[in-house]
């Protein structure tokens, strides 16, 4: 089993001023988001449950995961991981200015399970490059490490690589100190979220 990954040629411009560079962008090919009866219905089958109970079961556990959530906790997520919720805020030196105005935005932070990180790790990555035009141009198998960002562990990342291709912050810092409250992390310099080396 592979994933895709297609590789587009797209003018970048990185500030107003520019002309624009040509650049290769990657983005994983998605086929389509599964709805949730589809899954339920595979649940049941690999279960060997009813469709109703697995609806039944599936709807608790939501409820459950969310309540637990909005408390503080962080949640098991059975064979994928952890979700808890977190926040982006603004920092100040004064404790006379803590407010809830200093809140950026607030976060669901996923970590996954060692399990689900190795699947990751151990997929093969087939990338096909496509021009300016469309045209198919050149097609990579991967030979990379297979290197999973963990959320958690920020000693690792790259300041100058977004991971989010749709969050132009320039980075994501999900440092909590343990007490669920994030000191920022919103300063960066990439734009349309693709890093400029």
């Amino acid at each position: 089993m592979a994933m895709k990954v297609k590789a587009v040629e797209k003018l970048l411009k990185f500030d107003k001023n520019s002309a624009g560079v040509y650049r290769y962008v990657m983005s994983p090919e998605m086929y389509s988001s599964l709805n949730q009866k589809k899954v339920i219905k595979e649940a049941a089958l690999r279960s060997g449950v009813s469709q109703g109970v697995m609806q039944a079961c599936w709807d608790a556990a939501g409820e459950v995961i969310k309540a637990w959530a909005t408390e503080g906790h962080s949640v098991a997520l059975p064979g994928l991981g952890t979700m808890r919720f977190g926040l982006r805020s603004k920092s100040v030196e004064d404790v006379n200015k803590v407010k809830t105005g200093l809140i950026t935005s607030r976060r669901i932070i996923f970590t996954p399970d060692v399990d689900l990180k190795d699947e990751l790790k151990n997929t093969a990555i087939v990338i096909t490059c496509y021009d300016r035009d469309g045209k198919e141009v050149k097609r990579v198998t991967s030979d990379d490490e297979g290197n999973v960002e963990d959320p958690e562990d920020t000693s690792n990342v790259n300041p100058n690589v977004n991971p989010n291709p749709n969050d132009n912050t320039g980075g994501d810092n999900t440092g909590d100190n343990g007490n669920g409250n994030d000191d920022g992390g919103d300063s960066g310099s990439i734009v349309d979220g693709v890093d400029e080396g």
